[in-house]
């Protein structure tokens, strides 16, 4: 009986061991991606490194789930370029093409004026109240890259926060009862 009750104690100090090792790894796995998007923006100069695109407001260009790779750089903007912008009091960042630029004061301070390739207009409407054209602060970086419909996944799980939910419960589940050997 003796024998029983110390393979038991030995069993339970083994899983209180692994669950911690675990814990450890998933804490791991989250500090190591948020370094990996704190060098992108370092990297990139942009505080949004990558984006999806959530409407078809670019087409044929973009479509709706592709995701960009964005990068700041330090040449000026100039027309024909896609930037991402998001504006004062606005949470959803909105990616389109520059139509218009004008530069005053030597080059240190450009006016942009923006328009989505599928659209009729320019984006004045879409601007805040008065707001005629976007300026340097608005913009989040440049499209430098891409890759078609990855970003489904995304747009998915933000129409269907229960997928969201489960996707993430999965995954923590799969890590903590992750045996090694």
């Amino acid at each position: 009986m003796e024998y029983i009750m110390d393979t038991w104690r030995e069993l339970r100090r083994m899983n209180v061991r692994q669950m911690i090792t675990q814990g450890l790894q998933l804490g791991l796995i989250v500090t190591s991606a948020l370094m990996i998007w704190k060098s992108l923006m370092l990297v990139t100069g942009s505080e949004s490194p990558v984006v999806v695109v959530l409407s078809g407001s670019m087409e044929p260009g973009f479509y709706r789930g592709d995701i960009l790779f964005l990068n700041m750089g330090n040449k000026p903007i100039r027309t024909g370029e896609v930037v991402v912008f998001n504006l004062d009091g606005r949470d959803i960042p909105i990616v389109h093409r520059v139509i218009k630029v004008h530069e005053r004061r030597n080059g240190t301070h450009i006016d942009i004026l923006t328009k989505g390739d599928n659209n009729y207009g320019d984006d004045r409407a879409l601007y805040n109240q008065g707001q005629e054209w976007l300026h340097q602060h608005h913009i989040m970086g440049r499209a430098v890259g891409f890759l078609p419909k990855v970003g489904m996944v995304t747009i998915l799980m933000n129409d269907y926060p229960a997928l969201k939910y489960a996707l993430i419960g999965v995954l923590g589940i799969l890590v903590l009862t992750n045996k090694e050997g």
